[in-house]
C-alpha cells in the first residue's frame, strides 16, 4: 500500500549507527528499517515512547516482537531515573538506533528543534557513525490519528546523508542545530 524509496548520499555505513530523522509519522521507523539491507537491518533498533507503544494488541506486539523497539519513558514517573538508560545498554551491546530528536511527530517540512539526547549519546559514543535521515511525504500515507496507511500512488522517499562528524568541544546548541541542519539540507 506503500512504498518508501531509499536514496543514500554515500555508501551505507556497515558499523553501529545512529539513524537519526525528522517525525512525521508512525511509518517513518518501518520506512528507515526496510530501506536498510537486511545484514544491517538485524542489529537495528528504534527508540519509542513507552507511553504510546508499550500497551496491549498490535502496538505492544509491533514494537516488542518485531521491531525490538527501546522504550523510553517520557512521562517520567521517576525524576530520579534517567530515560536514556535502556539506550545506552542497547549501543553497548553492539545494537544500532532509529532515533527522532524531535521527541514527537510533526506535519511540518522541516524538523522540529531536536532534544539533547543525540548529543549525549553522539558525546558518550564517538566510535558509532551519526546518519541523518530525511523522511519526505509518510505523514500523507499514515496521518495523524489515522488507523490504517492511505493507499498513495506515489513512494516515500528515505533520503539517507552521509555520517555527521564530531568537532571537538562542540557545544550542545552548536550541535544540534548543525545535526539538524544535516536532516534539513536532505529535503
Amino acid at each position: 500500500m506503500v512504498g518508501a524509496r531509499a536514496q543514500w548520499r554515500v555508501a551505507p555505513p556497515q558499523g553501529q549507527c545512529i539513524y537519526f530523522a525528522n517525525h512525521t509519522s508512525h511509518l517513518d521507523t518501518v520506512a528507515i528499517w526496510s530501506a536498510l539491507a537486511p545484514h544491517l537491518r538485524a542489529d537495528v533498533r528504534p527508540v519509542a515512547a513507552r507511553d504510546y507503544w508499550d500497551k496491549p494488541g498490535l502496538r505492544g506486539w509491533l514494537s516488542g516482537r518485531v521491531l525490538r523497539a527501546i522504550l523510553i519513558d517520557r512521562q517520567r514517573a521517576d525524576p530520579g531515573a534517567d530515560p536514556l538508560a535502556p539506550v545506552r545498554a542497547a549501543l553497548d551491546q553492539g545494537d544500532s538506533l532509529i532515533l527522532f530528536p524531535e521527541g514527537t511527530r510533526s506535519n511540518e517540512r522541516l524538523p522540529q528543534a531536536f532534544k539533547p539526547g543525540l548529543f549525549k549519546l553522539a558525546s558518550e559514543y564517538p566510535h558509532v557513525e551519526l546518519v541523518p535521515v530525511y523522511l519526505d511525504t509518510l505523514h500523507r500515507s499514515l496521518p495523524k490519528g489515522a488507523l490504517l496507511p492511505l493507499p498513495l500512488p506515489l513512494y516515500c522517499n528515505v533520503n539517507f546523508g552521509a555520517p555527521l562528524a564530531r568537532i571537538p568541544g562542540e557545544d550542545r546548541e552548536a550541535f544540534l542545530a548543525r545535526a539538524r541542519s544535516a536532516v534539513e539540507v536532505l529535503a
